[in-house]
């Protein structure tokens, strides 16, 4: 028994011999384990640190870890900032590309502005010749003579309205207008009153007449000079022309006064003239003078003698129209008497 028990005793002990040999294996699988869970522990604290990190607010950085690690910056963006920060780009861009062009058409604006203060001052464009286009009773002489165009101007520096305002106080000219043609040349193109009849106005004495045109409009043009005398030679030959063609209004009473570039305000020419302009009929080209003694006498003569009768400018169409069919029906009529339309009386040879 006591044999068996030291063999286990031995036994045992060489078990605990054999046992107690692996210890350091066994510490060394104890340290890998305790070096292992220091791992994991570092590993764990480092992702528990990162998760701390994204949790954190307002995109702010974590101070470095005692391992010395470098700080991560991390950012969040919304889409709406996106949108917004890109119409704020498109926006700038577009604010340059108009301040740019803004400031190429000033500076074009400001070079053409300085050329023309430049070309304006200088001798360009200088006046050297004036041409005159629709007269026939005004000469040239006389046109270049009212326009007053001053030497050593330019087309730029003229006074283009000025020469027009002193064109329009001649009698005759009824518009003008004042033209620039480049390089040299100002027209002076004008449109002409035309003579609507000769009216022999008592001079002041009562001892004789003079003859006067005027203009359709009722405008004084001026006194006919003999075609013999020195004023004569200097009137346009258009003006005797016009004179002898028109019709002569006479026995004008004492006190009429003509004078060039006013209107007539005498009511016994006046309706004269109203009298003739109204017609519409071949009449109008037959009378030759007009009796001008007073509104309600006034007679017409027509180139065959036929004196009319006519009295005031009324009802002018149907006195045309009585007057023809009377000549019509009775051809060696002399006299008509048209006064009052609706009875008119006639005396024939």
């Amino acid at each position: 028994m006591a044999s068996n028990y030291n063999r286990k005793s031995a036994s045992s002990g060489s078990r605990k011999a054999r046992g107690s040999a692996p210890a350091p294996r066994s510490a060394g699988r104890s340290a890998g384990r305790s070096g292992a869970g220091r791992g994991q522990a570092a590993r764990g604290s480092s992702r528990s640190s990162q998760a701390s990190y994204r949790a954190m607010p307002g995109g702010r950085y974590p101070a470095a870890g005692s391992g010395g690690r470098p700080q991560q910056r991390l950012t969040s963006v919304r889409v709406g900032d996106l949108d917004r920060a890109e119409r704020a780009s498109r926006a700038q861009s577009t604010y340059r590309r108009h301040v740019v062009r803004l400031a190429v058409v000033a500076s074009l604006v400001a070079a053409l502005v300085i050329g023309a203060v430049v070309a304006y001052n200088s001798n360009l464009f200088a006046v050297e010749n004036v041409t005159v286009s629709g007269v026939e009773h005004l000469t040239t002489e006389d046109m270049t003579a009212m326009a007053n165009v001053p030497a050593n101007t330019t087309l730029l520096r003229v006074d283009a309205a000025g020469i027009r305002e002193r064109l329009l106080k001649n009698a005759w000219v009824a518009d003008a207008e004042v033209k620039r043609v480049f390089p040299n040349t100002l027209e002076l193109a004008v449109t002409e009153r035309t003579i609507a009849a000769v009216v022999a106005v008592p001079t002041e004495d009562a001892k004789s007449v003079k003859r006067w045109a005027i203009a359709s409009d009722h405008m004084w043009l001026m006194p006919i000079p003999d075609q013999d005398s020195e004023a004569g030679k200097r009137t346009s030959p258009k003006v005797y022309e016009d004179a002898a063609a028109v019709l002569s209004i006479t026995d004008v009473p004492y006190g009429t006064k003509a004078e060039i570039g006013t209107y007539c305000s005498d009511d016994n020419v006046s309706n004269a003239l109203d009298i003739v302009s109204g017609m519409t009929t071949e009449l109008a080209g037959r009378v030759t003078k007009v009796s001008a003694t007073d509104a309600e006498g006034t007679t017409l003569t027509l180139d065959d003698n036929v004196e009319i009768a006519f009295g005031k400018a009324e009802n002018i169409r149907d006195k045309e129209r009585v007057v023809l069919k009377i000549m019509e029906e009775n051809p060696t009529v002399v006299y008509i008497n048209v006064r009052v339309v609706d009875r008119p009386t006639w005396r024939a040879l």
